[in-house]
């Protein structure tokens, strides 16, 4: 959540700050603000609302001279989203400023005693706690600011992303973190601090990313200094060359990122098993995978913890590596894992999915798994993210950046991931027969066109989503391996339309759901001519007995549900283990014109962040 951006260097640091909260608005979008320091003052706005607000008031209120300064983009946590609660946060001496993502638990305590000593607050935030017990420690111990923050942060409970400037010693802004993100580019003779790198892709592609537990110094003209906050040893830097472009975060001739992001899939698809996928040897090489076989060939069984979308696609894993591979799955909401006591052993294997590889309930379910000795295997689409460097191996999904909040590109390719890992598991396992085993390669390899294929529907999907836009709620049914895709398809619903969705098993329609159906409840049917074709046709039928409405996806020249649908929107056929990757396409357009039509914000629905880095 929330995006920080900053700037020390020899140019105006206006302009990239700007453009960098803009591109980090994905992260949180309900209030921005910036300070900028001129050489003599340190001039601060913010303000309730997006960027574009922001940038009306900068125009009005400050001048935007100067080469070093913060800037912040909001999702709120501690204090509604209003002015005064926005970032940056001063210090009562007015001399320090602060731009802060995460959550300060201790905050209460620590306010109780700054109170005492003399300080007074304007906002509901725990930042402002912050930046007033960096100032107070300052003052008491005598220290510079590296030491003042330094020791303030061995006192705070929670997480923290922060960037810290002293108008005193203007050349120097100080970062931290401790479970939220946060990323520095290195320039020619100038830095930039962002949340991640897309603020400053066009200035360089060199970068540091912070570890948990470290700070860094950054000063004009000079090296840049890392220290460990606990014992203040230094650390050797570790630049990195991002393998971003600048195309890949831009919207291009689309109207909207969830669009694009919607039909970059083939491509997407197709680079997640790029190099991976050698279909004419018969041959799955995954690095990860192929250096920890025998941990995946001897586990008792594979634990999936995610959150969201990413949870949907451990579901369908789980139906694909139980079917192929023959190894007993649990998928888990990270968050619920991570506050029980889970029945794991050694033996086991956690698989952590994550799009953003910053989700802190993952991150804090990953560290419980390594806790008790289990190997955790990451699945992540960010490369140099948190849970990249957290996990013993992984796979990156390779989806490209996703911006829109509503996660497309990101389900697909987790699935594609796994469905390589777990054929590659069946045929170790000989699960799996050779026929079948080249079968699935083969036709794994022409889903990116067979994803074309379902994209040509979009005008089709158009038609249908004006007729429902105006409705209350949805019900979403499927069976199988297209049960989770249904839990998708509302989910995305339900993210940028606003509109009630629910997803279900189709055989549990009869034991609740069936008493919502009326003549008014639209029904998206998954009904594949896969698996239990003939159980699903069973529940249409139901359902058109109690006048429901039912939008059908359907296996292409599929005449059955033809008849008994209201409308249906087909896909091409494959094998059943993959149906998931094309019948989820259908389900992402049509939540994406309903929100459209309603007027709504696709990309940055309300409430919602992109990365949730806050528990």
């Amino acid at each position: 959540m929330c995006g920080i951006v900053g700037y020390i260097g020899h140019r105006d640091a206006y302009p990239i700050i700007i453009e960098g909260l803009k591109r980090l608005e994905y992260r949180g979008y309900d209030s921005a603000g910036i300070a900028l320091y001129d050489g003599t003052n340190l001039n601060v706005t913010k303000t309730k609302g997006k960027v574009t607000d922001l940038e009306c008031r900068i125009e009005k209120e400050i001048t935007t001279n100067g080469t070093v300064g913060i800037g912040h983009t909001r999702w709120a946590t501690h204090g509604i989203p209003n002015d005064v609660n926005a970032h940056p946060h001063y210090s009562n001496s007015g001399n320090l400023v602060i731009v802060h993502n995460g959550i300060i638990e201790n905050y209460e305590s620590l306010k109780k005693e700054l109170i005492k000593r003399g300080y007074s607050f304007t906002s509901d935030t725990d930042t402002e706690i912050l930046i007033n017990l960096i100032q107070d420690v300052k003052q008491k111990e005598n220290v510079m600011l590296r030491k003042a923050v330094q020791i303030a942060l061995n006192q705070i409970v929670g997480t923290y992303a922060i960037a810290v400037f002293d108008k005193n010693k203007p050349n120097e802004i100080v970062v931290a973190k401790l479970g939220s993100p946060l990323t520095i580019g290195i320039g020619e003779d100038e830095f930039f601090i962002a949340s991640d790198a897309t603020p400053f892709l066009e200035h360089t592609n060199n970068a540091i990313y912070l570890e948990d537990g470290e700070m860094a110094i950054i000063r004009r003209h000079k090296n840049i200094k890392i220290r460990k906050i606990k014992d203040d040893s230094l650390v050797n830097p570790y630049v990195q060359e991002l393998q971003l472009n600048l195309e890949q975060i831009e919207k291009g001739d689309y109207d909207h990122f969830m669009l694009k992001e919607i039909f970059e899939q083939p491509h997407a698809i197709k680079d997640t098993f790029r190099g991976r996928l050698k279909t004419e040897k018969g041959i799955i090489k995954m690095a990860g995978v192929d250096d920890n076989l025998e941990k995946f060939l001897n586990a008792n069984k594979i634990i999936i913890i995610a959150c969201g979308t990413s949870w949907h696609a451990g579901l369908v894993s789980e139906y694909i590596f139980e079917n192929i591979a023959r190894i007993p799955v649990e998928v888990e909401y990270a968050s619920e894992f991570r506050y029980r006591n889970p029945v794991i052993n050694q033996n086991d294997i956690v698989i952590a999915i994550s799009q953003s590889g910053e989700t802190a309930d993952t991150l804090a379910a990953i560290k419980l798994a390594k806790s008790r000795g289990v190997f955790v295997f990451g699945i992540c689409n960010v490369v140099g993210s948190s849970i990249a460097r957290e996990t013993h191996a992984g796979a990156y999904t390779h989806a490209g950046p996703e911006i829109g909040v509503a996660s497309t590109k990101a389900f697909t390719t987790q699935i594609t991931v796994l469905t390589l890992i777990a054929l590659k598991l069946a045929k170790a396992k000989r699960t799996i027969s050779n026929s079948d085993y080249h079968h699935h390669l083969s036709e794994l390899e022409l889903i990116p066109k067979k994803v074309e294929k379902a994209l040509l529907s979009d005008s089709h999907i158009k038609t249908i989503a004006h007729i429902y836009k105006d409705v209350r709620n949805f019900l979403y049914l499927g069976r199988g391996y297209n049960f989770p895709v249904a839990l998708e398809g509302a989910l995305k619903l339900k993210e940028i339309s606003y509109i009630h969705a629910e997803g279900y098993p189709a055989a549990e329609m009869k034991h609740g759901p069936i008493a919502l159906i009326d003549e008014n409840m639209p029904i998206v049917v998954i009904a594949i001519k896969k698996g239990h074709y003939d159980k699903i046709v069973s529940n249409i039928r139901e359902i058109k007995s109690r006048k429901g409405k039912i939008i059908g996806i359907v296996t292409e020249g599929d005449t059955i549900v033809k008849e008994l649908a209201d409308y249906v929107i087909e896909v091409p056929d494959t094998i059943e283990s993959l149906t998931p990757l094309l019948t989820t396409i259908p389900l992402q357009l049509l939540s994406y014109h309903i929100a459209v039509m309603l007027d709504k914000n696709i990309d940055q629905p309300r409430n919602l962040a992109k990365s949730v880095t806050v528990e």
